[in-house]
């Protein structure tokens, strides 16, 4: 499959209503806020672990289309597979020369789609090299000032703890217990951390220069667009509450020469720069010439609560000579 010939750029809009979009863990993982301005952020893994996720739920996990970064594995275990494959067995050691390193890492390559998209370190164990990603996604960043929540909530039963009963104890030993404790005890208290609503804009990269050194084809761009679209869908659980795709707008560098050979290579290059085709208008931050402007929706008082609150508009006619712009 032949890689990509054209850059990209895109910009992603998402939503989380009542839920915790990206928790912190270094702060009791509470939704990720800017401290200065109360802007949320999600996190660029939290956005590559959905992609991952809805890709292995939508191909079985199966090659080409494998996930190298599953849940709960070791990470060397396909990397040494990768070096018996192409190589005919793991070097000693863990030492591989360079056409070792380079066949290993081809055949990662070819494999799993995580590796042909966003790149990876196969150096922690049999050395298959280091992969660039031609995607990258930025930290997402809400539109407006988020306000967390962190709630309290009861929970009507209860774990007991090494000091009431010791771990191993049998069946017996917890009846015994449980019947011996007064029903108001076996009750706790918990947190629950959320934000009422907030509208969240991710800005992202494709480079053809890079998609050549992986393989990223045609076919896994189409599959990372279904991907953007309908990840939260197959990502539901109580923490997260609603969230949802609000809209994706893709900038395709298409080139303007007349020579088709130069038009190629300007399609590689780009005929813009990002900042020209991602930098958005807000009505906190007005911007001239945009693109995309997502404002609030007119008279709106309040903070926003849905994404009917708000207004996304597209003007084409500020597209740079050699730029098109496609929208989901």
């Amino acid at each position: 499959m032949n890689a990509i010939q054209n850059r990209y750029e895109f910009l992603y809009l998402f939503d989380c209503e009542n839920g915790n979009p990206n928790g912190d863990p270094d702060a009791g993982n509470s939704p990720r806020i800017d401290p200065e301005d109360m802007h949320g952020l999600v996190s660029d893994v939290a956005i590559k672990r959905r992609v991952r996720n809805y890709i292995q739920a939508a191909y079985g996990n199966q090659v080409p289309n494998a996930v190298f970064v599953e849940h709960a594995t070791n990470l060397n275990k396909p990397i040494a597979l990768a070096h018996e494959k192409a190589n005919g067995a793991v070097p000693k050691e863990g030492k591989s020369n360079k056409q070792e390193v380079k066949n290993a890492r081809g055949w990662m390559c070819e494999n799993f789609f995580d590796i042909r998209t966003f790149g990876a370190v196969l150096a922690t164990g049999p050395n298959a090299g280091q992969v660039r990603g031609p995607v990258q996604v930025a930290f997402s960043r809400s539109i407006h000032p988020i306000m967390p929540l962190d709630l309290s909530i009861t929970r009507v039963a209860k774990t007991p703890t090494e000091k009431d009963i010791k771990a191993d104890a049998s069946y017996a030993k917890h009846v015994e217990w449980e019947a011996s404790q007064p029903e108001d005890s076996l009750r706790t208290m918990g947190r629950k951390a959320l934000i009422p609503y907030g509208l969240y804009a991710t800005k992202g990269f494709i480079s053809a220069n890079l998609a050549e050194g992986t393989g990223f084809s045609d076919d896994d761009l189409a599959h990372f667009w279904d991907a953007l679209r309908n990840m939260w869908d197959h990502d539901r659980s109580a923490s997260k509450g609603v969230m949802s795709c609000r809209g994706l707008y893709v900038f395709k560098h298409v080139g303007t020469d007349s020579d088709a050979n130069q038009r190629i290579r300007q399609a590689r290059l780009g005929c813009a720069p990002a900042h020209r085709l991602l930098d958005f208008s807000t009505d906190l931050r007005p911007l001239d010439n945009a693109i995309i402007e997502i404002t609030k929706r007119k008279g709106l008082t309040t903070s926003p609560r849905a994404f009917s609150d708000y207004s996304v508009l597209i003007h084409k006619d500020r597209l740079p000579a050699g730029v098109e712009l496609l929208s989901w």
